[in-house]
């Protein structure tokens, strides 16, 4: 029987359980990368018996891990005993090009985890939920108490960033531009993306004080020191003047009010004939599919930020003194360019 064969209403009805009981599949990708089932699998440590060795876990609990990965797509076995991971378990790797491995673990841990439990009070109230479910402000709070989750939530930003940066560099035009700013821009991937797309730009940082050493320690990494710049500092306070301004993955953590006050800092420090550039994910149509809408409630339950329509960011940039010229694409991130509105 194929999927065309199935009535509309049992199809709604295995759809729906799918939706359901995602949150077990969440859990059990957490597992697959807590206990590094992809590395294992790749590495030719192939048995559940082995591997619950390596991990210090319970052989039988593994075995009916592994056979309920294998349900799931993330590896084969033919007799049972002996599993293949495939190219779907492969994303959980460590060393994969585009990792999720880090991104898997830290989404699925207490910080996002508890907070989504109560996502329907969210949307009772319209705020985020960390307070409530860790008295804590904010996610960033919660970290600064918990340095491990931190940096497993850093890494995972860290591989999305990497993913990310050569497109967004792609898309870029940075003729006659002397000073890219990466505002917020952590170890300052895309920047230093724009560096390497063109010998002759110069870029930098700016971060909160402790964050930056990381990104002077890329550039060295990387032979741009000479052209890298790190700045340690607070957007919401002050921005030093450059050419062009990124904001990646930025405003979406904030309120419209916040926003305004970053983009209006971006503005002020401009030079002439300058820009500034936000990438984010771009609400679409009602009803289009896709990772948007997602974060947007991501966004909503964990930081009281939003993703948002290309109104809304017309709005902000109006509300800053700016002006959009250019939306493009980069993969899963729109590049919105703006300008001084007069």
């Amino acid at each position: 029987m194929t999927t065309a064969d199935i009535p509309a209403e049992a199809r709604d009805h295995q759809r729906m359980m799918g939706m359901v009981t995602g949150y077990w599949v969440t859990q059990i990708v957490r597992a697959a990368a807590l206990y590094n089932l992809a590395d294992h699998l790749a590495s030719g440590t192939n048995t559940p018996e082995a591997i619950a060795d390596a991990e210090s876990t319970d052989p039988d609990a593994t075995r009916r891990l592994l056979r309920t990965c294998a349900s799931l797509g993330l590896m084969t076995s033919q007799d049972g005993v002996h599993f293949t991971g495939t190219s779907l378990l492969g994303t959980l790797r460590k060393d994969a090009p585009n990792s999720l491995h880090h991104f898997a673990v830290s989404q699925s841990a207490p910080g996002h985890w508890l907070p989504w439990g109560r996502f329907p009070e969210a949307v009772r109230t319209g705020e985020h939920q960390v307070t409530a479910a860790h008295a804590d402000a904010s996610i960033f709070d919660y970290f600064a108490r918990r340095p491990e989750e931190a940096s497993l939530f850093t890494e995972s930003m860290t591989n999305l960033s990497v993913a990310a940066a050569g497109d967004i560099a792609a898309v870029l035009d940075t003729e006659g531009v002397k000073l890219a700013l990466d505002v917020g821009g952590a170890a300052g991937h895309v920047v230093r993306a724009m560096m390497k797309a063109d010998p002759e730009l110069h870029g930098g940082v700016l971060d909160l004080p402790h964050i930056v050493p990381a990104a002077a320690e890329a550039a060295r990494a990387d032979g741009m020191a000479e052209r890298f710049t790190v700045v340690g500092g607070d957007f919401f306070e002050e921005v030093p003047p450059a050419d062009l301004y990124v904001l990646k993955y930025i405003l979406h953590d904030w309120d419209d009010d916040s926003c305004v006050r970053i983009l209006k800092n971006c503005a002020s420090s401009l030079l002439e004939g300058g820009r500034v550039v936000v990438v984010d994910h771009l609400v679409g149509a009602v009803g289009e599919p896709g990772l948007a809408p997602l974060m947007d409630m991501n966004m909503l339950g964990m930081t009281g930020g939003r993703e948002r329509e290309t109104a809304e960011f017309d709005a902000l940039f109006a509300a800053a003194g700016l002006r959009r010229v250019k939306v493009s694409t980069a993969g899963a991130f729109a590049v919105i360019e703006a300008v001084p509105a007069a």
